[in-house]
């Protein structure tokens, strides 16, 4: 497998309007980008850390995946993102070696890259997303 780095760490928050001050002004990062991706029932605003970004998750409908996870577990750390060359290798690789794959096929994310999940049970309770920009 060919990570490249740490794409982003995805946080589910309750609000953005209520959770981007703490980051702005408390950690002294800025936001860059607020979007929604309708497909997937979320608001999503970012933050550059280095080279990794912090995605902050508001959900858009309380039966979308980001409003069932913070009534089950609250707001904090959803997932973990990696950047990866090739995503579509990469995921046949991985269902070919017995890992449960949310995504069989990448899908459009934020910021236009394509992503995909790998289901926690396969990856010791952690969400895990691929992403791949294809415009690099």
């Amino acid at each position: 497998m060919s990570i490249t780095h740490i794409e982003h760490i995805g946080i589910a928050v309750k609000s953005l309007e209520e959770s981007i001050p703490f980051y702005e002004k408390v950690l002294g990062l800025k936001c860059y980008n607020i979007e929604e991706v309708k497909d997937q029932k979320v608001k999503t605003a970012f933050f550059m850390v280095g080279q990794t970004k912090i995605e902050l998750l508001e959900s858009t409908d309380p039966e979308g995946p980001i409003g069932k996870f913070i009534e089950k577990k609250g707001e904090g750390i959803h997932h973990i993102a990696f950047a990866v060359k090739g995503i579509e290798d990469h995921l046949k690789r991985m269902e070919e070696q017995g890992v449960t794959l949310i995504d069989k096929t990448p899908r459009k994310g934020a910021e236009g890259l394509d992503i995909a999940f790998l289901h926690p049970k396969s990856t010791l309770g952690v969400l895990t997303e691929l992403c791949e920009d294809k415009n690099k």
